[in-house]
Order: structure tokens, then C-alpha cells, then sequence
């Protein structure tokens, strides 16, 4: 099997945020990273070259194939932010009905800016994530 791509790195999560160019990208994501380690209380790490994650836990698929990554975590992408998170209870769905303009993926959900969002709803779907995360991996 190849080696996983996407591993916690040493590189400063700072770094990453300072080469944003978008000034408006860079302060939501300054708010994410207060918002998510204030969710995680965990401190923000680098996975790959271009996910802040918070957290970790450990899977192994059934194919034998297994690894480590965060809990919960995001990206600044070309057009939107991708934030990593477990949406799949029913409350999640009503969440996602309440949050604004995103779109949502297996586990990724993208926004464009967070003013295009209730930051409200956003925290209680990251307050779930973690919890079914938790629930299912036993993860710090």
C-alpha cells in the first residue's frame, strides 16, 4: 500500500494563514482556528500542505488500509473554504438546512465567506462533528 498523503506536518499553521492573499479569506480563517480550537481544545496543526486540523483519529478501513487525521479541520481553497466536519445525523441535516450559503460533500463543507453563514449554526455542526468523532474513534 502507498503511504498516506495527508499527515500532520511540523510546519507552522501561522505560515500557512500569512500567505493568504485575500485579506477577508485570511481573518475568516483566523476565526475558524480561534473557533475550532476553542471547540477542540486543541491546539491548530498542519496536515499536508494545506489543512489546519484539530485533533486526531486513528481508522482502519476494512481493506486494510489505515491512518491517522483530524477531527475536524479546513482548507483555503481557489474559490471557497472547505471545512472538514461529520454531518450525517438528522440533527446535523437540520443544521445544514439553517446555515446559509455552502455546499455540502461526504465531509466537506465549503463556503464562500463566513458572512455568507450563520456562525451560530456552524459551531453547534462542529460541536456535533466532534462528539460523533469522539463517539466513534474514542479521539482526543
Amino acid at each position: 500500500m502507498t503511504a498516506n498523503k495527508t499527515i500532520a506536518t511540523a510546519v507552522p499553521v501561522s505560515d500557512y494563514l500569512a500567505a493568504i492573499t485575500d485579506p477577508q479569506r485570511r481573518a475568516d480563517c483566523e476565526q475558524l482556528k480561534t473557533m475550532m480550537q476553542e471547540i477542540t481544545g486543541c491546539a491548530a496543526t498542519m496536515w499536508g500542505s494545506s489543512i489546519v486540523g484539530f485533533g486526531q483519529y486513528h481508522y482502519r478501513y476494512d481493506s486494510g488500509r489505515e491512518g491517522d487525521m483530524c477531527m475536524v479541520g479546513f482548507s483555503s481553497r481557489k474559490t471557497d473554504i472547505s471545512i472538514y466536519l461529520v454531518a450525517e445525523g438528522e440533527l446535523q441535516q437540520q443544521l445544514l438546512a439553517q446555515l446559509g450559503k455552502h455546499k455540502m460533500g461526504k465531509a466537506c463543507l465549503s463556503v464562500r465567506r463566513l458572512s455568507d453563514i450563520n456562525l451560530q449554526v456552524l459551531e453547534q455542526l462542529l460541536r456535533g462533528s466532534v462528539a460523533a468523532m469522539q463517539k466513534r474513534y474514542g479521539c482526543a
